[in-house]
């Protein structure tokens, strides 16, 4: 594995979940990882609601907008972690690809938004545990 592994967060509106696991490893990680997100079919703005349950835990994502995943984006990670896009990501071989299970926060209370967060947060931090970083 590269000295400083790349990892790709992928679900379809780029506008929630990855968007919280990308703003969660760019917060825990910092310089020693490079974080991406994007989605299959992006939204237009990052969920609110989202950027509200980050906010609340002092991870700002405000200023992050969703972005086109590219065959090169992922052909050019270590790690691609996919949050319901089905078999829209392209595989390249060489890539470690896992598949995190977790609610939509599109649509939901912020109740709701704080479980799938807290859920996300938990995830990044084995992920990190995974990837040999403190």
């Amino acid at each position: 594995m590269p000295s400083k592994p790349s990892v790709l967060f992928v679900c379809v509106h780029n506008a929630g979940r990855s968007q919280m696991a990308a703003g969660f490893l760019t917060h825990l990680a910092g310089a020693a990882v490079e974080v991406r997100s994007a989605g299959t079919a992006p939204a237009g703005t990052i969920n609110p609601v989202a950027v509200e349950a980050m906010a609340e835990i002092g991870i700002d994502i405000a200023d992050q907008t969703p972005k086109v995943l590219t065959s090169d984006t992922v052909e050019t990670s270590t790690v691609v972690i996919t949050m319901g896009c089905g078999d829209a990501c392209p595989f390249f071989p060489g890539v470690t690809y896992l598949d995190w299970k977790l609610d939509d926060p599109a649509g939901q209370a912020l109740d709701s938004v704080r479980s799938i967060r807290d859920e996300i947060g938990q995830r990044v931090r084995n992920l990190l545990t995974e990837l040999g970083i403190d």
